[in-house]
């Protein structure tokens, strides 16, 4: 069992990076008499954008009435995932910290520590695969939702040929971006831990020992 202070720092970043973002986008409508007009669009964790109003109830602008209208989007499933594992892999690298300073001994009497240890390992890394790319794909959602083109075509007045919509102001998404990056180091992070783990199962030292024992039997005696 390889434990270190690693892993749990790098999904501490992971989850910490976007489980708390909020950040707004201020959209500025030009309108066909020459007036201006702004919206804002707020939208936060855990990025359900179909509940977000960009419009609340009936609104008039640029002489039109608008209707309550509604971001477009639901990213909340592969962001909420990405930090489910997140914590997850959190949880489980602190018990196996807890086990390799106190009950070591115990881990290596018996085989079924480390064979248990490599497989939820290969698990983890398996998991870090699938809700990084969820949730790479679901921030670039989020993104092209709330960009020019997205407001856009969720705004019934941009629309039209004597108005103009464009998003003036953006938020960072830095940190949401960093949130992927470490979502997939974390993932280089347990497949190296795997390996770790995987030379302390008995599969790793019956291969050891089984390559003395092909190399003698390779050998030919010399003739005389």
């Amino acid at each position: 069992m390889k434990q270190d202070c690693f892993p749990q720092l790098t999904a501490i970043f992971a989850f910490g990076s976007c489980g708390g973002y909020s950040g707004k986008n201020i959209i500025s409508l030009v309108c066909g008499d020459g007036t201006n007009e702004t919206l804002d669009a707020n939208f936060h964790y855990p990025f359900r954008l179909s509940q977000v109003p960009l419009i609340v109830g009936n609104a008039t602008l640029c002489n039109r009435s608008v209707t309550t209208t509604y971001l477009v989007g639901d990213s909340a499933s592969s962001v909420e995932f990405f930090v489910g594992v997140a914590i997850v892999c959190f949880l489980y690298s602190m018990v196996a910290l807890l086990v390799y300073l106190g009950y070591m001994h115990v881990y290596k009497d018996s085989d079924f520590g480390p064979i248990f240890d490599v497989v939820i390992t290969a698990i983890l890394v398996f998991l870090w695969l699938v809700c990084s790319s969820a949730w790479a794909k679901g921030l670039q959602n989020v993104k092209d939702a709330t960009d020019t083109a997205g407001i856009g075509s969720t705004l019934a007045l941009c629309k039209g040929g004597n108005v103009t919509c464009e998003v003036t102001e953006f938020a960072s998404m830095r940190t949401l971006n960093i949130s992927v990056v470490f979502g997939y180091l974390n993932m280089l992070v347990w497949a190296s831990n795997g390996w770790f783990v995987y030379k302390e199962t008995r599969w790793h030292s019956l291969k050891i020992s089984s390559q003395p024992a092909a190399a003698g039997r390779q050998q030919v005696p010399a003739a005389m």
